[in-house]
């Protein structure tokens, strides 16, 4: 039987070139320093390899920055896993030193942040409550919020300032920890997104489709003038990974529609792993004709201390 296997390729013939003449994407210059003990969190930054998110992050925080300096807005929207994580006082702290001018939420960041107001704490197991029907029957939780959500309807504003404020009159032990509350203390527009039957005060007695309809319909419109003075500012996605996403493109779209100019604009989002809407809805396509998207993978309890840590220090100096 003849030989079937083929030759190797030869490859004697091939061309080569100097590695000295060559583009390379990476140079010692833009390695990392070693760490040393006391550094500041500047320091920290510049000791950074100058590549992918060593460099995008030290940008990010000048860019956020800047935005302040120049009187320009830093919206950061939120799932409420931030909110369960402990990430409160470095918030509402940000919200004092008026580093973020505005906040957007799910409607499970208003359960859990009032929770906090009320009790000191939040977050149930499902596991063990699920099989006998008692996921989300804490009484207090859909009393206060469903009933702050009425009034906001009536009064005709939105479940964001409805919530902050019914936390404040109540004078809940917690309210210095808790993210509504202090908003409505500084004044900080807090806009609340809902999609229905995805929280647990939809099961309660107490809630109101028509309230929860028009104050959050309310929230939207007041999240919509927000992204319309956008241009040369920072919009911030952490930890939603679907709902915001999509209201922030249909705010932008509704913005530009009216003659907004908002196409200069920096934005991020922070989350565990890449979703498709939030890199397509927050990072890319909104900064297609202007402005610039990051995208950083990491624990929300890590990355925004030092994202806190950074932008405070970049302030001060």
């Amino acid at each position: 039987m003849p030989d079937s296997h083929p030759e190797p390729l030869d490859f004697s013939g091939l061309r080569t070139y100097s590695v000295r003449s060559r583009h390379s994407k990476v140079s010692i210059d833009d390695f990392a320093t070693p760490v040393r003990p006391g550094m500041t969190v500047r320091q920290l930054l510049d000791a950074l390899p100058a590549q992918l998110a060593g460099a995008d992050f030290p940008e990010l925080v000048l860019r956020i920055a800047t935005a302040r300096r120049l009187g320009r807005p830093v919206i950061l929207g939120m799932g409420a896993h931030v909110i369960k994580v402990g990430l409160n006082p470095i918030l509402i702290d940000l919200m004092r030193r008026d580093l973020i001018t505005a906040i957007a939420l799910n409607g499970a960041g208003i359960i859990h942040d009032a929770e906090i107001a009320m009790v000191g704490r939040t977050s149930e197991e499902v596991a063990d409550v699920l099989g006998a029907g008692a996921f989300g029957a804490a009484q207090e939780t859909g009393e206060v919020l469903n009933a702050a959500i009425v009034d906001g309807a009536i009064r005709e504003i939105g479940i964001g300032r409805a919530v902050g404020e019914a936390l404040l009159e109540s004078c809940f032990p917690h309210n210095d920890q808790s993210l509504l509350a202090m908003a409505a203390h500084f004044g900080v527009p807090v806009t609340v997104h809902v999609a229905m039957g995805t929280d647990i005060i939809h099961i309660h007695p107490s809630a109101n489709g028509a309230a929860i309809g028009r104050a959050g319909h309310h929230d939207f419109r007041m999240f919509c003038r927000l992204v319309s003075e956008l241009e040369g500012g920072v919009y911030l996605n952490v930890g939603s990974a679907v709902l915001l996403p999509e209201v922030f493109l249909k705010a932008l779209t509704v913005v530009r529609n009216l003659g907004h100019q908002v196409k200069r604009f920096t934005t991020a989002n922070f989350d565990f792993i890449r979703h498709y809407r939030p890199t397509t809805n927050v990072v890319h396509r909104p900064t297609l004709e202007g402005g610039r998207g990051f995208h950083f993978t990491g624990h929300h309890e890590l990355m925004l201390p030092l994202l806190a840590a950074a932008l405070v220090d970049e302030i001060d100096k």
